[in-house]
């Protein structure tokens, strides 16, 4: 398929100089309040400032949720959920999350079920304490994009014809421009890229941009790195990758695997137009349905009628002659997805996190499938990014759960391995609490890491040991290549 150019986004930043108000503890309550210096109680950036989220525990931080509207003609507006560090916020970089899909929540994934402060708890009653919150080694941007993914949205209805990997990259970027007119003090921080899944192509389609702009001083961003787990990254070797896992790990027959390896050329767009290629890939994803194809090891949620949808994929795919893989919804807990739904449709959620009055419920959804299947733009292939971003001295690091398998991990091995980037130090064992938490193995310019026994959203199986791993990534530091 055809991709037009990226197009480059200027605008002029006007930067907005104030004097910071000193914070107070108020005595007896649960969250944090700006005082002026008149003593006045305010909430500041944009009245932004989290401070009645319901069932909420005691923190020591604030959070930030609400709108950045990235275009005002057409009124696209994207919703963020920001969370200062724990410890030393002044100190600390700044990392955006972004999950994929396409079509899916950062929100409802990232920040409440895999790495942000608070995670939602059974039947979307409320939300507990995560300990091994990223918030604990750098302040953390959670981003609900493109348009009509969660609260983010567009009064242009074209607009959402028009949903693509260029299209995004555009609107995080105009986006960080502009969040950093409400958090003037993060301009200049130490910044990062992180995401998993789809967001294999957004990460480093934003880092591109990001990088290509920051030749313009006033653009500048401090870009340092890029993370992504169990990422898309090309898909020729995606697809591979996946049938080639299904049958290693008994998922598919000696026979149906066979079929593929004769029929299907994955880098061609044609691939579906061979009857045999399209069944036998067909059988893949009919056996994937039965189980949670992002954790082949855990239960599926029984009566979850969202993984029950009999629309099929590979046609869509077929139709608009795209490569793309495929969307199945599922995870750790097989019935996350329902209680982070039953949250954010709560009106007193929503209107402590700034989306409505608190009268008139807005609809959250944790993915939105018409984004997917309508998904106009996509990049067959991100590793010529990759290129130029480690000729750039970017850091790239990628991880992978390898008991994933919607992208997975002898996807992202093929994917590497196409690279062909020479080794800096080999494949070996990395440990976390004395225990083998996966293996790594460390190129010129990019590490790679497994994590063993964890699924496609790592942080979900293994907390502590990505908690850890995230922490050498943002210091450049080597997994621990010791036990004790």
């Amino acid at each position: 398929m055809c991709f037009r150019p990226r197009a480059v986004v200027f605008f002029t930043l006007v930067l907005i100089v104030s004097s910071v108000p000193s914070l107070h503890r108020v005595t007896g309550e649960r969250h944090w309040r700006w005082r002026d210096e008149k003593g006045s109680s305010s909430l500041g950036n944009g009245g932004d400032l989290v401070t009645d989220l319901p069932g909420q525990p005691l923190v020591n931080f604030r959070h930030y949720a609400g709108y950045v509207t990235v275009n005002e003609n057409y009124g696209r507006a994207l919703f963020y959920w920001f969370y200062e560090a724990m410890s030393q916020p002044d100190e600390k970089p700044l990392v955006l999350w972004l999950n994929g899909g396409p079509g899916c929540s950062s929100v409802g994934y990232g920040a409440t079920q895999e790495i942000g402060p608070f995670i939602v708890d059974t039947d979307g009653r409320g939300i507990k304490f995560n300990n091994f919150s990223w918030n604990k080694e750098a302040n953390m941007l959670f981003l609900e994009s493109p348009i009509g993914v969660g609260f983010s949205y567009s009064n242009t209805s074209t607009d959402y014809d028009n949903l693509g990997d260029e299209f995004t990259a555009n609107d995080t970027y105009t986006f960080l421009h502009k969040w950093f007119l409400k958090f003037p003090s993060y301009r200049k921080r130490t910044f990062y890229i992180a995401g998993e899944s789809y967001a294999g192509k957004y990460v480093p389609e934003l880092a591109e941009l990001i990088y290509d702009n920051n030749k313009d001083p006033s653009l500048y961003i401090e870009l340092n790195g890029i993370l992504m787990g169990n990422p898309e990254t090309y898909d020729a070797e995606d697809w591979r990758g996946m049938v080639d896992y299904a049958w290693s790990h008994a998922v598919v027959s000696d026979e149906t695997h066979k079929i593929i390896a004769e029929t299907c050329d994955f880098k061609s767009n044609d691939t579906w137009s061979n009857e045999d290629c399209s069944e036998a890939v067909d059988e893949v994803l009919k056996q994937y349905k039965e189980i949670d194809i992002f954790s082949l090891y855990t239960p599926v949620c029984i009566g979850d009628t969202a993984s029950s949808d009999d629309k099929s994929v590979l046609k869509v795919m077929m139709k608009r002659k795209s490569n793309m893989m495929p969307r199945i919804l599922g995870g750790f807990d097989p019935c996350l997805d329902g209680y982070a739904n039953a949250f954010y449709n709560r009106l007193d959620v929503q209107k402590a996190l700034h989306v409505s009055d608190g009268h008139h419920l807005r609809n959250w959804s944790i993915c939105n499938m018409d984004i997917f299947y309508s998904w106009a733009d996509t990049k067959a292939s991100v590793l010529p990014i990759y290129q130029k971003l480690i000729a750039a001295g970017i850091r790239i690091w990628v991880y992978s759960g390898d008991t994933d398998g919607r992208v997975p991990v002898l996807s992202t091995r093929y994917s590497i391995s196409a690279l062909g980037l020479p080794i800096i130090k080999a494949w070996r064992p990395w440990y976390h609490e004395k225990q083998v938490s996966g293996w790594v193995q460390e190129y010129e310019g990019l590490t790679f890491a497994t994590f063993r026994g964890a699924g496609h959203a790592v942080p979900c199986f293994k907390p502590s040991s990505s908690l850890a791993f995230f922490s050498a990534f943002l210091h450049g530091e080597s997994p621990s290549s010791s036990r004790y």
